[in-house]
């Protein structure tokens, strides 16, 4: 992930500043306690111009994050959703990766954050595949990491918040360590939760099965878009409790997500998964899932919003 820092413009606080000048205190209440939270999102180049991602939802999102950790947003959802879209136009992008964050600037230090403000930037790149265009294609290699999810009286789990993914790092960091392209996380009781950064499904027979919003995982928007298309392609989609163990005798497994966006897994914990490579229900919901995004087909869930 990079960008040309000499070229690009953030939206920071509601003006445009050079990448250079989108600087924060050393002091600033985020850098000490990791007080932001923040969405990812994608736009994609098509043959009717650049769309944005089920921006709606992720703006949505980004202001229950907002509200579940007492942050006052000092904009409207409009006027974010309309900032995220200017922010493209004025670097000129097209198909790239959306970075709104809302954090707790510089006032005063401790825990309490209510004494500092709440600032607001955006800022957009090009970003290919999240685990690599062979993963794509081929699917990727996993491992259950020793790292738990938090349990839901600790971490709010709903709030796409910064401070959380310092448990997601563990989780991804361990799985390079062990040789593996990503973790895949249990929740507080053990059961199957998410990946690092990725909501993840299993496919047995013509069933997918995702774990339920109980098992500490995000609600994620591209699981929603997936879970939309299965059932439109005639697959029942059902959300429970699932226990290790079924991860590894899965017809197929694959990560979702606007990083991720549909991600095949060959194996977990060296076992393989099925073919062990991308199977048939994985490959007709990523082709189903890029139709739309690549306006191959009518978007007729409204998922895109073009600059």
């Amino acid at each position: 992930m990079a960008w040309d820092d000499k070229e690009t413009k953030v939206w920071l606080d509601g003006k445009f500043v050079e990448w250079k000048d989108a600087n924060i205190s050393l002091l600033s209440h985020v850098v000490h306690y990791g007080t932001s939270v923040f969405e990812g999102i994608r736009a994609y180049s098509n043959e009717n111009g650049v769309a944005v991602y089920r921006l709606e939802e992720h703006v949505q999102r980004l202001f229950d994050s907002a509200k579940i950790y007492k942050m006052d947003i000092p904009f409207t959802q409009e006027e974010i959703a309309e900032a995220i879209l200017e922010t493209l136009r004025v670097n000129d992008l097209g198909g790239c990766y959306i970075r709104p964050i809302v954090f707790r600037g510089y006032g005063e230090l401790g825990v309490n954050p209510l004494g500092c403000p709440v600032n607001v930037a955006i800022a957009a790149w090009e970003w290919g595949s999240y685990l690599g265009e062979e993963g794509m294609a081929n699917g990727v290699d996993i491992g259950v990491s020793s790292w738990r999810k938090p349990a839901p009286d600790t971490f709010p789990t709903l709030a796409k918040c910064g401070a959380n993914y310092m448990n997601s790092q563990l989780a991804k960091l361990e799985a390079l360590d062990n040789g593996f392209d990503e973790a895949i996380m249990l929740d507080y009781e053990g059961h199957v939760s998410e990946g690092s950064g990725e909501n993840i499904f299993l496919v047995e027979g013509d069933k997918l099965y995702t774990p339920a919003m109980s098992s500490s995982n995000l609600k994620g928007i591209t699981r929603d878009s997936v879970m939309t298309i299965a059932r439109d392609l005639g697959y029942e989609v059902i959300e429970e409790t699932i226990s290790r163990e079924r991860l590894y005798i899965a017809d197929e497994v694959f990560f979702t997500g606007t990083a991720a966006e549909v991600t095949p897994i060959r194996s977990i914990d060296h076992r393989t998964i099925g073919i062990g490579r991308r199977g048939p229900v994985s490959e007709k919901l990523q082709t189903a899932f890029f139709d739309i995004v690549e306006a191959k087909v009518e978007d007729k869930y409204g998922w895109l919003t073009y600059i």
